[in-house]
Protein backbone atom coordinates (compact mmCIF):
# COMPACT_ATOMS: atom_id res chain seq x y z
CA UNK A 1 0.00 0.00 0.00
CA UNK A 2 1.02 3.72 -0.68
CA UNK A 3 2.10 5.58 2.08
CA UNK A 4 -0.19 8.71 1.28
CA UNK A 5 -2.86 6.38 1.09
CA UNK A 6 -1.52 4.54 4.40
CA UNK A 7 -1.35 8.17 6.28
CA UNK A 8 -5.07 8.36 5.41
CA UNK A 9 -6.32 5.69 6.23
CA UNK A 10 -4.17 6.17 9.88
CA UNK A 11 -5.85 9.23 10.12
CA UNK A 12 -9.38 8.55 9.94
CA UNK A 13 -9.07 5.61 12.13
CA UNK A 14 -7.48 8.03 14.63
CA UNK A 15 -10.62 10.40 14.16
CA UNK A 16 -13.29 7.63 14.09
CA UNK A 17 -11.59 6.23 17.35
CA UNK A 18 -10.53 9.19 19.68
CA UNK A 19 -11.71 12.19 17.89
CA UNK A 20 -9.76 14.77 15.92
CA UNK A 21 -8.08 16.14 18.94
CA UNK A 22 -5.84 12.84 18.85
CA UNK A 23 -4.77 13.23 15.65
CA UNK A 24 -1.17 14.35 15.69
CA UNK A 25 1.88 13.74 13.09
CA UNK A 26 3.44 11.36 15.61
CA UNK A 27 0.04 9.35 16.19
CA UNK A 28 -0.50 8.97 12.39
CA UNK A 29 2.88 8.22 11.39
CA UNK A 30 3.15 5.49 14.19
CA UNK A 31 0.11 3.83 13.31
CA UNK A 32 1.07 3.88 9.51
CA UNK A 33 3.72 2.60 10.38
CA UNK A 34 6.13 5.20 8.28
CA UNK A 35 7.94 8.26 9.50
CA UNK A 36 7.03 12.11 10.78
CA UNK A 37 9.45 13.60 7.80
CA UNK A 38 7.36 11.29 5.06
CA UNK A 39 4.01 12.71 6.02
CA UNK A 40 5.49 16.36 6.40
CA UNK A 41 6.62 15.71 3.10
CA UNK A 42 3.32 14.49 1.34
CA UNK A 43 0.77 16.51 3.60
CA UNK A 44 2.72 19.62 4.99
CA UNK A 45 0.87 20.16 8.13
CA UNK A 46 -1.77 18.37 10.36
CA UNK A 47 -4.22 20.62 9.11
CA UNK A 48 -3.66 19.84 5.42
CA UNK A 49 -3.69 16.08 6.88
CA UNK A 50 -7.13 16.06 8.51
CA UNK A 51 -8.73 17.79 5.75
CA UNK A 52 -7.30 15.38 3.05
CA UNK A 53 -8.06 12.59 4.89
CA UNK A 54 -11.92 14.16 5.78
CA UNK A 55 -12.47 15.51 2.20
CA UNK A 56 -11.71 12.45 0.62
CA UNK A 57 -13.81 9.68 2.11
CA UNK A 58 -16.44 12.42 1.82
CA UNK A 59 -16.00 12.65 -1.76
CA UNK A 60 -16.49 8.89 -1.54
CA UNK A 61 -19.36 8.61 -0.06
CA UNK A 62 -21.06 11.90 -1.91
CA UNK A 63 -20.44 9.55 -4.97
CA UNK A 64 -22.35 6.74 -4.11
CA UNK A 65 -25.17 9.03 -2.84
CA UNK A 66 -25.19 10.46 -5.95
CA UNK A 67 -25.47 7.57 -7.96
CA UNK A 68 -28.56 6.46 -5.98
CA UNK A 69 -30.35 9.99 -6.76
CA UNK A 70 -30.13 9.67 -9.95
CA UNK A 71 -32.87 6.76 -9.49
CA UNK A 72 -35.39 8.90 -8.55
CA UNK A 73 -38.16 10.31 -10.00
CA UNK A 74 -39.91 12.56 -8.12
CA UNK A 75 -38.59 15.77 -5.48
CA UNK A 76 -39.56 13.95 -2.99
CA UNK A 77 -38.48 10.38 -3.86
CA UNK A 78 -34.93 12.59 -4.18
CA UNK A 79 -34.75 13.85 -0.87
CA UNK A 80 -35.97 10.68 0.93
CA UNK A 81 -33.03 9.11 -0.94
CA UNK A 82 -30.90 11.10 0.17
CA UNK A 83 -31.13 11.30 3.75
CA UNK A 84 -31.78 7.48 3.73
CA UNK A 85 -28.40 7.35 1.27
CA UNK A 86 -27.00 10.20 3.88
CA UNK A 87 -27.24 8.21 7.22
CA UNK A 88 -25.84 5.00 5.30
CA UNK A 89 -22.70 6.58 4.27
CA UNK A 90 -22.57 7.67 7.86
CA UNK A 91 -22.84 4.17 9.56
CA UNK A 92 -20.79 2.77 6.36
CA UNK A 93 -17.86 5.57 7.67
CA UNK A 94 -18.90 6.38 11.21
CA UNK A 95 -15.85 9.18 11.05
CA UNK A 96 -18.48 11.24 8.54
CA UNK A 97 -20.72 11.61 11.92
CA UNK A 98 -18.06 12.90 14.05
CA UNK A 99 -18.18 16.27 11.71
CA UNK A 100 -21.36 16.65 13.68
CA UNK A 101 -19.82 16.49 17.05
CA UNK A 102 -18.48 19.70 18.29
CA UNK A 103 -17.08 18.09 21.85
CA UNK A 104 -14.44 16.35 20.15
CA UNK A 105 -12.30 18.94 19.36
CA UNK A 106 -13.74 19.34 15.11
CA UNK A 107 -12.10 21.44 13.81
CA UNK A 108 -15.37 21.63 11.19
CA UNK A 109 -17.21 22.46 13.63
CA UNK A 110 -18.45 25.82 15.01
CA UNK A 111 -21.45 28.68 14.40
CA UNK A 112 -20.78 28.98 10.92
CA UNK A 113 -21.40 25.60 10.06
CA UNK A 114 -24.77 25.67 8.50
CA UNK A 115 -23.52 28.56 6.46
CA UNK A 116 -20.99 26.52 5.11
CA UNK A 117 -23.01 23.14 4.88
CA UNK A 118 -25.79 25.29 2.65
CA UNK A 119 -23.69 25.55 -0.53
CA UNK A 120 -23.00 22.10 -0.27
CA UNK A 121 -26.53 21.23 0.23
CA UNK A 122 -27.84 23.13 -2.56
CA UNK A 123 -25.24 21.73 -5.06
CA UNK A 124 -26.55 18.31 -3.91
CA UNK A 125 -30.51 18.99 -4.78
CA UNK A 126 -29.54 21.44 -8.06
CA UNK A 127 -29.56 18.05 -9.89
CA UNK A 128 -33.32 17.35 -8.68
CA UNK A 129 -34.42 20.81 -9.09
CA UNK A 130 -33.33 20.85 -12.91
CA UNK A 131 -35.46 17.72 -13.66
CA UNK A 132 -38.13 19.15 -11.24
CA UNK A 133 -38.41 23.23 -12.88
CA UNK A 134 -41.47 23.71 -10.72
CA UNK A 135 -39.81 23.34 -7.19
CA UNK A 136 -37.09 25.72 -8.49
CA UNK A 137 -38.24 28.52 -6.45
CA UNK A 138 -38.66 26.75 -3.14
CA UNK A 139 -34.92 25.60 -3.51
CA UNK A 140 -33.50 27.59 -0.86
CA UNK A 141 -35.94 26.71 1.52
CA UNK A 142 -35.84 23.07 0.76
CA UNK A 143 -31.64 23.08 1.00
CA UNK A 144 -32.70 24.47 4.78
CA UNK A 145 -34.94 22.00 5.55
CA UNK A 146 -33.05 19.06 4.74
CA UNK A 147 -29.69 20.09 6.33
CA UNK A 148 -31.97 19.93 9.66
CA UNK A 149 -33.72 17.23 8.76
CA UNK A 150 -30.16 14.94 7.76
CA UNK A 151 -28.61 16.60 10.63
CA UNK A 152 -31.40 15.21 12.93
CA UNK A 153 -31.55 11.71 11.35
CA UNK A 154 -27.88 11.10 11.48
CA UNK A 155 -27.57 12.62 15.55
CA UNK A 156 -30.78 10.60 16.05
CA UNK A 157 -30.74 7.38 14.86
CA UNK A 158 -32.95 5.24 17.06
CA UNK A 159 -34.98 1.89 16.72
CA UNK A 160 -38.04 3.48 15.67
CA UNK A 161 -36.62 4.15 12.06
CA UNK A 162 -33.57 2.17 12.35
CA UNK A 163 -33.84 0.55 8.55
CA UNK A 164 -34.15 2.19 5.19
CA UNK A 165 -37.67 1.41 5.01
CA UNK A 166 -38.55 2.25 8.18
CA UNK A 167 -37.09 5.78 7.59
CA UNK A 168 -38.49 6.24 4.07
CA UNK A 169 -42.03 5.30 6.06
CA UNK A 170 -41.52 7.89 8.64
CA UNK A 171 -40.14 10.56 6.20
CA UNK A 172 -43.09 9.88 4.27
CA UNK A 173 -45.65 10.26 6.85
CA UNK A 174 -44.53 13.66 7.67
CA UNK A 175 -42.00 15.15 5.16
CA UNK A 176 -44.68 14.22 2.40
CA UNK A 177 -47.32 16.44 3.84
CA UNK A 178 -45.01 19.41 4.24
CA UNK A 179 -43.92 19.44 0.78
CA UNK A 180 -47.30 18.94 -1.47
CA UNK A 181 -49.17 21.92 0.88
CA UNK A 182 -50.19 24.46 -0.88
CA UNK A 183 -49.56 28.30 -0.23
CA UNK A 184 -47.30 29.99 2.66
Amino acid sequence: MRSRQKVLDATVEIIESEGFDAVSIAAVANRASVSRQTIYSIFGTREDLVSQAVVGLALTALGDITLRLEATTTPFDYIVELLVAGRGAVRAHPVLATLLDPGRANPFFDDGMMDRAKPVARQILEPMAARHPDIAPELDGLVDIVLRLGVSVILFDDETVHSDDSLRRFLTRWLLPAMTATGD
